[in-house]
């Protein structure tokens, strides 16, 4: 392969001589370069222009800054399709786990226009959201929480009110929304019809929905159902959350629907906890348990387990509460089977915010061989990458290495690379994830976060 430098083509233009810099603003030196979009996989070096993956070459390389990664893995960096936590804070969190973009893709915004607004100038990593159907929800019936606690998510809908819960899920959608977020599980009130509804204007803005939905396999099964009904293409946020003790069944059914060509994917964590609001109205039948079924719960911000009387008090005080309710056997079914892409669902205080992808690696990959890492590097990059490309334009330059592609890359040593995250201390970060480069500026280095340096962009929908 033959090098252009910059300094060869300017001096072509010019008479006289010029004096010639580094060719490249970073290069990345002596990787194991590993690209599961085109399979590529060997030593090799990449030169950094602008932003943009100029070259890889065997070839030696000049650069302003040079990262030297003989005996690491050069990965593109990991796409995270459902990521809560978009602060400061939750930030730093993903981008020392290797995440280079992360989505808010199951619950969304009520408002995508203020979202977007609040994190301009940049950040950490690129960044975006979807037009949430339990905000919007919220606000067509005058919800001032916009929560998963508000008040309203228990009420029904009147068809006038659903009218306007679709012109502003429109609206998300027309301002940058990714996509459209659902929380079934979270909205008792909302009927599969007023769902299937919303799924149209999924369909008719050309993005998909992307749904915790609710009820296991016969709440799948409804989904899917109102999905292919309204057209519209479906991701499932989560799936052994949401398939629990049937998480084979469940993704088979997914991967059977898929086969019959509807368009619908999903994604898992690889942890064998969930957490959310303990306010939610996914709880409101607490008062029907066992007293021994609350101690699968553990509060986070005490890591006490819970007792009947204690989640008493804390459901009216509100806040996180993490529940611990499947086996290692079933996260790993759920992390393995084909359908699946990997997806945190973090936020603040579960383990899965700080070491969702460097589990993967370390304990999947490498510990229990439990699957090849080209695998899943292709579960963490391309197929949610390529998920949202058809209506996101800036996600057809993420989630590969190839000239032309943005220079979003995560660097990591195969040997070392383990989360450290536990549920007391969800906040640990992982060791060997080593650099991490956003939009060709490094922001982690050596395994910790650069000073000063925000080069994360928005990520919005161009469907509209």
């Amino acid at each position: 392969m033959k090098i252009y430098t910059r300094c060869a083509v300017v001096a072509s233009l010019t008479l006289g001589s010029i004096a010639c810099g580094p060719d490249y603003d970073v290069v990345i030196e002596g990787g194991r370069v590993m690209d599961p979009e085109s399979g590529f996989d060997a030593i090799a070096n990449i030169g950094i222009v602008g932003g943009v993956i100029d070259i890889i070459s065997a070839e030696p390389l000049s650069g302003a800054q040079v990262i030297l990664a003989d005996g690491l893995v050069v990965a593109p960096g990991f796409v995270d399709l459902h990521r809560h936590g978009h602060t400061e804070e939750g930030y730093r969190l993903q981008v020392r786990d290797g995440v280079t973009t992360g989505l808010e893709l199951e619950i969304g915004t009520p408002n995508v226009m203020d979202w977007y607004a609040e994190r301009d100038g940049g950040q950490l990593v690129n960044f975006g959201v979807a037009a949430g159907h339990i905000g919007a929800r919220g606000r067509a019936l005058g919800d001032s929480e916009l929560g998963t606690g508000g008040t309203t998510v228990r009420l029904s809908t009147s068809e006038s009110q659903r009218v306007e819960i679709a012109r502003l899920l429109e609206e998300g959608i027309e301002a940058g929304g990714v996509g459209i977020g659902f929380g079934s599980a979270y909205t008792p009130g909302a009927t599969m019809r007023e769902i299937e509804q919303m799924f149209w204007v999924a369909a008719e803005t050309g993005t998909a929905a992307f749904i915790h939905l609710r009820g296991g396999l016969a709440g799948l099964d409804s989904t899917l159902t109102a999905a292919r009904n309204a057209g519209a293409s479906l991701h499932v946020v989560h799936a052994n959350s949401s398939g629990g003790r049937d998480i084979i069944e469940f993704l088979d059914m997914i991967a059977a629907a898929a086969q019959s060509g509807q368009d619908v994917t999903t994604e898992a964590y690889p942890y064998a906890a969930s957490q959310t609001n303990i306010a939610a109205a996914l709880f409101d039948d607490w008062e029907s348990w066992d007293d021994e079924d609350f101690e699968r719960y553990q509060w986070v911000r005490t890591g006490e387990r819970l007792t009947r009387e204690t989640f008493e008090g804390y459901r009216a005080e509100g806040g996180s509460v993490i529940i611990h309710s499947r086996t290692a056997e079933m996260t790993r079914a759920a992390m393995t089977h084909p359908v699946t892409m990997i997806a945190s669902d973090g936020g603040i205080g579960h383990p899965r915010a700080a070491g969702t992808f460097s589990r993967m690696l370390g304990r999947y990959v490498r510990e229990d061989g439990s699957m090849e890492l080209m695998d899943a590097l292709a579960r963490m990059t391309i197929l949610p990458a390529a998920r949202l490309e058809g209506w996101v334009p800036a996600m057809r330059n993420k989630g590969r290495i190839r000239i032309g592609a943005d220079a979003d890359i995560t660097i990591f040593d195969p040997l070392t690379v383990i989360d450290q995250a536990t549920y007391v201390d969800g906040s640990l970060p992982p060791i060997g994830i080593d650099y991490v480069i956003v939009n060709g500026v490094p922001v982690v280095m050596h395994g910790e976060i650069a000073a000063g340096v925000k080069p994360g962009r928005a990520i919005k929908s161009g469907a509209w």
